[in-house]
């Protein structure tokens, strides 16, 4: 498939959407909702010290054809090539995760979101940040409680920078710092290295999944452990033991298809590095 090429048909079949192809926010919130629960959050490539290829023809290989997942720059590479086709106004924007972290933490700019801009106004679209992606477009102005499929969402003000918050529970809690600069293809190409190769990434050491699930759950996977989020705060948990039950987490929950011998090879990596105790913070 060419590099630069996007097969409108295919990524539209593959998320399960039918509707209508107009660039307007009824259909950017459709398009959200389906490739957020469709396409999984995934960072095994990255464990097999395999650093992914952010062009869209690879993409689209791996995450269309090919039944994988993908982490933020792939998710988001992927999701703005397809809303481009469809002729929607997309900027990439760049954010500091603060995820588990004080608001005004100094943080470095390594996460990708999108700014789609409508007659309603500029819009969030961001359909790769693992267990906390929001499930719907979102309004970028502050101070605005919003509503997803999933948790509440708002925007602060801190500084220049716009804060995204969740409401978990009856807390609201800080996820990222949207940088409002407009970025160009070569940033996220040196932060893709960046954190695909440091040693202490802890997508190098982890095997790291997620989705949203239906009636507002959110399914996290964090090495052997398997969390079910339900919107009353409560928390289902199982630890996962045996090739034969990650498998099945994996291709079912999941729907991520992966081959066995990647899946071997992923488990004897986070059985000598994988983090022990607590999940990390940006996946609890």
């Amino acid at each position: 498939m060419p590099e630069d090429t996007f097969d409108t048909n295919a990524w539209l079949h593959r998320i399960g959407y039918a509707g209508s192809r107009a660039p307007t926010l009824e259909t950017l919130r459709a398009l959200v909702a389906k490739h957020a629960t469709a396409i999984s959050y995934e960072s095994i490539d990255v464990l097999l010290d395999r650093p992914p290829k952010l062009a869209l023809g690879p993409l689209q290989q791996k995450l269309i054809l090919g039944g994988r997942g993908g982490y933020c720059f792939e998710q988001n590479f992927l999701f703005r090539g397809g809303l481009r086709a469809l002729g929607f106004n997309v900027t990439s924007l760049q954010a500091r995760v603060v995820r588990g972290l004080p608001i005004d933490a100094p943080r470095p700019a390594l996460h990708m979101v999108l700014r789609v801009d409508l007659p309603e106004g500029p819009f969030l679209a961001d359909v790769g940040f693992g267990n906390l992606a929001p499930t719907a477009p979102l309004a970028l102005c502050a101070d605005v409680e919003q509503e997803t499929p999933h948790e509440p969402m708002r925007f602060i003000q801190m500084g220049e920078e716009l804060t995204l918050q969740s409401k978990l529970g009856e807390k609201w809690e800080h996820i990222y710092r949207v940088v409002s600069l407009p970025r160009v293809d070569g940033e996220y190409e040196i932060c893709n290295w960046f954190t695909a190769s440091h040693p202490d990434s802890p997508y190098r050491n982890n095997l790291i999944a997620a989705r949203p699930g239906p009636d507002g759950t959110r399914i996290t996977l964090f090495n052997a452990r398997l969390n079910v989020r339900h919107t009353t705060g409560e928390v289902e948990r199982r630890i996962l033991d045996g090739i034969d039950e990650y498998r099945d987490v994996l291709s079912e929950t999941f729907k991520i298809s992966l081959p066995e011998k990647d899946l071997a090879s992923a488990l004897e990596i986070i059985e000598h590095r994988g983090t022990r105790g607590p999940p990390h913070p940006f996946f609890a």
